[in-house]
């Protein structure tokens, strides 16, 4: 007899041949659901692959990446591996940006690296740390040229890159995420490459101490197999999040930390002097010294602010009749651009909840969702508004 406080859902369909992109999102959106039914003290159970035949007929099992195909832990993360592939950098130290303290910091970093054979191998380092590695947490605002600088790093060491996310190693099968991971692990140490792990706070943040879900097994796993690749890695990780404080302390002493601030004036003005193409229709009163102090905007934005005011200036000359290629961009149109783009970074952080916000809410959620809980309270004269 079926269990009243379980829900079973079935997902059914050519999951295979659905774009990465679609299904990490999907993925996140089916766990988020889980989380949700779970919270309310019902159990569930995910099926994939198949739909259910009939009421009459036994359902199927939840189907795990390493099945009834006889194979190995270790074959299984050789064939995970084989989805992640690594590329070719796309940056190097010419392009990077950043206040003279962080490219000090990156170039040791770099420096360190190239002599890890010499103080491992011939200077026996390796007595005390079996497993040369170099882990790095590039931390700090968006936009401010993390992920440049990996793809730079990668780049002055002759390597590849494998980037990867948390959407990639979050597994289409529940609780199959500490194999996915192991698998990232595998195929960069395959491939002698840079791996480069963005949105980190996911991975990286504390573990949870109450733990009442299936879910929340999941992730903690995740985070212990996380510590155990870290320890046996022989390469090169570079972890990069906005949001650091959300670290769990036992990732804090394997990690050494750069931080990327917003950019100073000068490197804002360096910036915006290398988006500017040759080509470019500028009119005569653009200063990169008076934009140089626009405050508080980061790398990314000032390229967004180049794109937009070009644009703007194009439909212009197109909408008063005259060829787009009249158009002309003025240093209004840059400083009206920039501000845009603060404004739309600033209306987002508002609406984004502190952590002790998402608890609260989460608080009320449980609360809302437990009919003793709401008895009690009522039977006590409790007023749950006030």
């Amino acid at each position: 007899m079926k269990n009243p406080n379980s829900v079973t859902i079935h997902v059914s369909g050519e999951l295979d041949k659905i774009p990465a992109s679609d299904m990490a999102v999907f993925r996140t959106r089916i766990n988020r659901a889980i989380d949700g039914i779970e919270n309310t003290g019902q159990k569930v159970e995910l099926v994939l692959g198949e739909a259910p035949k009939s009421q009459n007929q036994p359902s199927t099992t939840t189907k795990n990446a390493s099945n009834e195909t006889g194979e190995n832990d270790e074959d299984v993360i050789k064939k995970l591996a084989q989805q992640y592939h690594c590329q070719k950098p796309l940056y190097s130290f010419k392009q990077l940006i950043v206040p003279e303290e962080v490219a000090e910091n990156l170039l040791f970093a770099v420096d360190a690296i190239e002599v890890e054979s010499i103080v491992y191998e011939e200077w026996g380092l390796k007595e005390i740390q079996p497993y040369p590695r170099t882990i790095l947490n590039f931390y700090g605002p968006s936009g401010t040229g993390k992920t440049l600088a990996a793809h730079a790093i990668a780049e002055r060491l002759g390597k590849q890159i494998l980037i990867a996310s948390y959407a990639d190693i979050e597994s289409k099968y529940h609780g199959e995420g500490p194999k996915q991971l192991k698998a990232i692990f595998y195929a960069a140490q395959r491939d002698r490459a840079l791996l480069f792990i963005d949105e980190a706070d996911s991975l990286l943040s504390k573990r949870l101490t109450e733990v009442n879900t299936g879910s929340e097994q999941a992730i903690n796993s995740m985070r212990s197999q996380l510590l155990i690749c870290l320890e046996e890695f022989e390469g090169i990780v570079i972890f990069a999040t906005n949001l650091v404080e959300n670290y769990d302390k036992a990732f804090n002493t394997r990690i050494r930390h750069i931080h990327f601030p917003m950019p100073d004036e000068k490197c804002r003005r360096e910036i915006w002097q290398r988006h500017f193409p040759t080509k470019l229709p500028l009119s005569d009163d653009v200063s990169v010294d008076e934009l140089a102090k626009i405050q508080d905007i980061c790398g990314r934005e000032i390229r967004e602010a180049v794109i937009d005011s070009t644009n703007r200036a194009a439909l212009k000359a197109k909408r008063e009749g005259k060829d787009p290629r009249s158009g002309i961009i003025s240093l209004k149109d840059l400083q009206e651009a920039a501000e845009r783009k603060k404004a739309e970074r600033i209306e987002t952080e508002k609406e984004k909840l502190t952590p002790e916000e998402e608890a609260e809410v989460s608080q009320k959620v449980a609360l809302a969702l437990s009919p003793s809980e709401s008895t009690n309270n009522h039977h006590n004269g409790q007023d749950k508004s006030s």
